[in-house]
């Protein structure tokens, strides 16, 4: 991918493209795109390891796990366990506040964009649909994104009516992991289902609208150390940045015409919707946007 010459837009840009990075010397790296999926697969393949030849390094699957017998819990199904049994076992307990510390430490929402396997779908899917929608094939429908915080009180909601875990029949993300993990199960039809949503109906449906694992990673985002920041006067408002953002909304601030403080040259993006799946930086071709490492403060 040829940033520097080119607008690398995701109708664009041939996806398996996207993969590398080229300067202007002709030199190619690794872009963070190929580091994320590398990191997914990565995780994956530790899982399946732990379950096929009991190498106990990573066992479970992506909604509860073990690291070297260390356990690691999805933060939303612990929510739904305490509100079905009224109960907060330990092992929960401590794996939820083990990641939710390390992602308000690092990662805000990263987890969407460098664990969830769900997303190595929905990148494929997403260049689909905006090939579709150049040719008017399909119609881009776009949603506010606070629609993801309804859907979370609904699913508590349901686990507190039902005394169920009633969102797990639903989990994209851990019936793709378990999917990848253990084998065939008849409820991945259903994760191809949402994909065709997203292909033919609207562009990252799941993640941007529906999933309540991001909702609760985005309420932890925002005070996350780690963020992308934006420099001013590097930035020649192309658009490009928006155009391959899973959350456009979060990159706002680099439109011609918004209104930002004249004292500042450098901005680091509020909120907590960022998924820091660093496509933005990869195709920024003034490198106005990068990775802040806010962590270097306070050291």
């Amino acid at each position: 991918m040829d940033k520097v010459n080119t607008r690398c837009t995701v109708r664009a840009t041939p996806f398996f493209s996207t993969l590398f990075l080229e300067d202007e010397n002709g030199k190619k790296r690794l872009s963070i795109r190929a580091y994320r999926f590398f990191i997914i697969i990565l995780v994956h393949l530790l899982f399946v390891l732990s379950y096929y030849v009991d190498i106990q390094i990573l066992e479970g699957d992506i909604t509860g796990s073990r690291i070297f017998g260390f356990h690691l819990t999805d933060p939303f199904v612990t929510i739904q366990v305490v509100a079905s049994t009224y109960e907060l076992p330990t092992n929960l307990m401590i794996g939820s506040l083990t990641i939710l510390g390390f992602y308000i430490l690092f990662g805000g929402r990263a987890f969407c964009s460098w664990v969830c396997p769900y997303t190595l779908l929905g990148e494929i899917g997403e260049k689909i649909h905006e090939n579709l929608a150049a040719k008017k094939i399909i119609k881009r429908r776009n949603f506010d994104p606070k629609l993801k915080y309804l859907f979370f009180f609904f699913f508590v909601t349901l686990s507190l009516a039902s005394s169920q875990l009633i969102f797990e029949i639903f989990n994209v993300t851990g019936i793709f992991s378990r999917f990848i993990i253990y084998g065939y199960a008849a409820a991945i039809w259903y994760v191809l289902l949402v994909l065709l949503v997203e292909i033919f109906f609207s562009r990252r449906a799941w993640c941007r609208y529906v999933c309540p694992i991001g909702a609760t990673y985005s309420i932890i985002g925002s005070k996350s150390a780690i963020k992308i920041s934006w420099d001013k006067q590097k930035c020649d408002h192309c658009l490009v940045c928006i155009d391959t953002c899973i959350v456009p909304h979060v990159l706002e601030i680099t439109k011609k015409n918004v209104k930002v403080d004249d004292s500042k040259d450098l901005f680091r993006l509020v909120g907590g919707d960022c998924t820091l799946c660093g496509r933005c930086v990869d195709v920024c071709h003034h490198d106005a946007l990068k990775f802040d490492n806010g962590l270097k403060k306070l050291l």
